[in-house]
């Protein structure tokens, strides 16, 4: 299982610093991504990012024989 929360604390709670002792653990959502065999609980105001492609579009950028960068969206 991977747990999307804060990374400041084992809470859902940024304030509750570090591995407080006592506390309920809120799960608002759960996501099953079967592809991968994962169930995560979004804990808290947790927003997920989006996943990267196989290629980095940094592996675009270039600078031409004038100077210019060439390859930018």
């Amino acid at each position: 299982m991977c747990m999307a929360k804060t990374p400041l604390s084992l809470t859902h709670d940024p304030t509750q610093l570090g591995a407080p002792k006592g506390f309920t653990l809120p799960v608002r959502d759960m996501r099953a991504y079967t592809g991968a065999g994962w169930l995560v609980p979004l804990c808290g105001d947790i927003m997920q990012m989006p996943g990267l492609g196989k290629t980095p579009a940094a592996f675009d950028i270039d600078i031409d024989a004038d100077g210019n960068t060439v390859g930018l969206f």
